[in-house]
């Protein structure tokens, strides 16, 4: 997709927000507990290279990615430092990973075995770095049971071209004001990891949340995703032991201000009628962007006050009612302060009835990025 470079809408990424989030969580780890920066979907949208790189400035000594071809954007980019594909990546690609030092999520025996085929075939130089994944209660991947976790650590004892680098596992209620189910998957945690008669360097249970909430489980790695951009991974569950910043706004202009008369209608469908006389302000972004279809009826701000977003979110447009006639270019945040007002990504997420997650991941690459500070 094209980069909207001509057009007066961008999402504003703070590089010093980052900055200070995730420095402030390097300096809440005991000694020896390392920090790995998650810049997974490009970076929750913020724009993965360019956080990566506020990460590292601020004490971050690692990275972890959902899928390989995120590992190799920041291996093009030029960072030397260990990367972690948190998904299962194919067998094939085993070679190449192993060629670019970067480390492979196995969540079962036969995905080694089909790995070190691979290895053997291309006579790899160096050995793939393996964290194997345990199932605790996510549900998603991982191995579940002490024998099948105590085979896989032996075949890979056993293969040269294997390197038995980590393990972890992932809690799923670590935002929870309710810890009963983390308590249980810590509990499945130390049975599994307590077969094993040796851990690997890298051993790392701790999410955004978990390094929060439940610090005394850091092990000796942190995962550290959605609270290094400044969002609460529980969204408004569970207050923030200390307070963070949001590295990500939303800007754009009026484009165009007409007034509408008593009964005229605005946008598809002609699901919003004019009950009087009113300015409207059109602003040049849509669903297409990322913008969610459904915010009909929320509001944006205009000179630090908010103002209804009338008739539907079209792809490329939206409208808004405005207290008063404005000049075509005046700025609109949808996303961020103006005066005294805020709209937050979570405040977009409450009225969209999902999570800010999914909000600052769905914005599309046509919108462009641009970094302050």
């Amino acid at each position: 997709m094209v980069v909207g470079v001509h057009r007066p809408t961008q999402l504003v990424i703070d590089r010093q927000a980052l900055r200070e989030n995730i420095h402030a969580a390097v300096s809440r780890l005991a000694d020896g507990c390392a920090l790995f920066m998650v810049v997974k979907a490009n970076g929750y949208g913020h724009g993965a290279v360019q956080v990566a790189q506020a990460a590292k400035d601020a004490g971050a000594t690692g990275f972890c990615v959902a899928i390989l071809d995120e590992a190799l954007e920041l291996r093009a980019a030029g960072f030397n430092e260990p990367i972690l594909v948190l998904g299962v990546s194919d067998p094939a690609d085993a070679p190449l990973m192993a060629t670019q030092r970067i480390s492979a999520t196995v969540a079962a025996q036969d995905w080694l075995v089909e790995a070190n085929e691979y290895l053997t075939l291309a006579h790899a130089a160096q050995p793939l770095r393996v964290h194997l994944g345990l199932d605790t209660g996510m549900g998603r991947i991982g191995f579940k049971t002490p024998a099948a976790l105590q085979s896989a650590v032996a075949y890979l004892n056993d293969n040269d071209t294997l390197d038995f680098e980590g393990i972890f596992t992932h809690f799923s209620t670590a935002d929870s004001a309710d810890d009963r189910y983390f308590k249980q998957q810590v509990t499945t945690w130390k049975t599994l990891t307590g077969a094993l008669d040796q851990l690997p360097r890298y051993v790392h249970v701790s999410n955004s949340a978990t390094s929060l909430w439940h610090a005394e489980c850091n092990a000796n790695m942190v995962r550290f995703g959605v609270a290094g951009y400044g969002l609460n991974p529980s969204g408004t569950a569970v207050k923030l032991p200390y307070t963070l910043h949001p590295a990500m706004s939303l800007t754009s202009e009026l484009v165009h201000v007409k007034k509408v008369a008593a009964g005229e209608s605005v946008g598809y469908g002609a699901t919003y009628t004019a009950s009087q006389a009113e300015w409207v302000g059109t602003v040049p972004i849509g669903y297409a962007d990322g913008y969610e279809r459904r915010l009909q009826g929320f509001h944006v701000l205009v000179d630090g006050q908010p103002c209804e977003i009338i008739g539907r979110v079209c792809m490329d447009q939206l409208m808004v009612r405005l207290p008063a006639e404005y000049q075509r270019g005046t700025q609109v945040t949808l996303v961020g302060r103006d005066g005294d007002e805020t709209i937050s990504l979570q405040d977009v997420a409450d009225y969209c009835g999902t999570i800010h997650y999914e909000i600052a991941c769905g914005f599309t690459s046509r919108l462009p990025r641009c970094y302050r500070h």
